[in-house]
């Protein structure tokens, strides 16, 4: 490797210079000889190259040679100059040593790191409340409530009809929703049954992993469909008797992209901690969030669309021991990429009133799929040297009908690719964050993954955004 015409041009920088490395970096100290290691971003896209002081004396450069190896500069590999290798914090002692003639100088070279660590999924669990109710019968219901209204209450059945969906979970019997007249009954509500469901969905989860709640080092917890604080996980810690010293990050306002956005952030979070354990929960209680006096159209499609469900997944990092959970053979998150959309954010969301949270969805969803999805997906997966036809499995949230039509159209998938996000909005409709973890487990349970195969896990919400996660078994 050191016969390279690249590494024979590299460049030894004077002692005398000590610039700052890039706001993102961070340091430590390795070896005998205090050398610095500069890490770059945990982006598996981003160059993997570390930055490495190493000593020689002031009238000869240094020994780069394989042989001029130590346990901070491994022998096997090749180095280059680099202009960035040192944090101002670590240039008092720098100095210090060479003032003391502790170090008799030192250079700055980058050496190749491997690829950086990656999270493993271990198991998911999902649950639903217990109360399924048929497409059918919550038309005439919705019917019924709004036919004293002055529009066309035929229009709720066609509507209903055109969203694909065969039932639905509810986290009340239905003859309880109208007894929920004001925003805090139906955000207590709220707070009941999201705990309720999200302890399910974790002790699933962690006797699939065969954990205990005390291995859990993070829990992420997603939903846009009631507020809490504390918050629904803190609540949990409580509840399944997690650590005191576990870490917690609630996030609020995603919407229909949580699920995979949280997933991409527990797995850049592995990758920092790779002996821990992460599990992130999303829980959506959609039907808690009903507009009743509401008969826009946006209203009208949510009443058709949108049930309730939660689902939990367990990760672990690469440093995970089999006795910790870190012989299940999930499938490991390779890269992640979140990509936003200036002024988009008419979109989709919520408009927060009165008496709740009254829904915000733009019939150009579907357009935004189609104009920025492929662009999108191809340039993430080029970054990773990999195309379209590498991809054995897709994961695709179900938005609906037309937003899945237009995923199709964008990235030029037949059918039978996104067959599970279909099936998925017809058995239990839109779950908004936890959809398309919903369907992530349905690929696992199938057992059609086998080991070598990529898929992408693919949403898009509020914001208006996408998140892409590569996966591989």
């Amino acid at each position: 490797m050191l016969d390279d015409p690249a590494l024979q041009r590299r460049r030894v920088l004077p002692r005398q210079r000590h610039p700052s490395a890039g706001a993102h970096s961070t340091f430590r100290s390795v070896g005998a000889l205090g050398a610095i290691v500069s890490g770059g971003s945990i982006c598996p896209a981003a160059p993997r190259w570390s930055r490495i002081l190493v000593e020689h004396s002031p009238d000869q450069p240094p020994n780069l040679s394989e042989e001029a190896g130590t346990q901070a500069h491994p022998p096997t590999i090749g180095v280059r100059a680099t202009d960035h290798f040192i944090g101002r914090r670590d240039l008092r002692g720098t100095r210090a040593s060479l003032r003391r003639g502790l170090v008799p100088s030192l250079a700055a070279v980058e050496v190749p790191l491997a690829a950086p660590p990656l999270a493993r999924v271990l198991t998911l669990g999902c649950v639903q409340p217990p109360n399924r109710v048929e497409q059918e019968e919550l038309t005439a219901a919705f019917r019924q409530l709004w036919a004293a209204r002055h529009f066309n209450a035929d229009r709720v059945e066609q509507l209903h009809q055109a969203v694909q969906v065969g039932a639905r979970h509810l986290a009340l019997p239905l003859a309880e929703y109208p007894k929920l007249d004001s925003f805090a009954k139906a955000n207590d509500a709220f707070i009941e049954h999201a705990t309720r469901l999200g302890e399910q969905a974790i002790r699933l989860a962690l006797d699939r992993a065969g954990l205990s709640p005390k291995r859990v080092d993070h829990l992420f917890f997603v939903t846009v469909t009631g507020i809490a604080t504390p918050s629904i996980e803190a609540r949990l810690i409580n509840r399944l008797g997690m650590r005191a010293d576990t870490k917690r990050t609630p996030l609020f306002g995603l919407g229909c992209v949580a699920g995979a956005a949280a997933l991409s952030r527990a797995a850049d979070y592995l990758r920092a901690y790779p002996g821990e354990v992460a599990v992130l929960l999303s829980v959506e209680l959609c039907s808690l969030t009903l507009q009743r006096e509401d008969v826009s159209v946006a209203n009208l499609i949510a009443s058709g669309l949108f049930g309730d469900g939660a689902v939990a997944v367990v990760l672990g990092g690469t440093e995970l021991g089999s006795e910790s959970g870190g012989s299940a053979q999930g499938p490991r998150v390779l890269a992640t990429r979140s990509v936003f959309y200036p002024d988009t954010e008419w979109a989709m969301g919520w408009d927060v009133v009165d008496t709740g949270f009254k829904v915000v969805l733009s019939a150009k969803v579907p357009d935004l799929a189609r104009e920025h999805l492929r662009g999108d997906v191809d340039g993430f997966l080029e970054s990773q040297g990999l195309t379209r036809r590498d991809i054995a499995h897709w994961v695709c949230h179900p938005g609906g009908p037309k937003v899945l039509e237009a995923v199709e159209q964008a990235l030029e998938l037949p059918r039978r690719a996104t067959e599970r996000s279909w099936s998925s909005l017809r058995r239990v409709g839109n779950l908004s964050s936890a959809s398309v973890l919903f369907i992530f487990q349905d690929l696992l349970a199938s057992g059609e993954a086998r080991p070598g195969d990529r898929g992408l896990l693919l949403s898009m919400g509020p914001g208006f955004c996408s998140e892409l996660v590569l996966l591989e078994w």
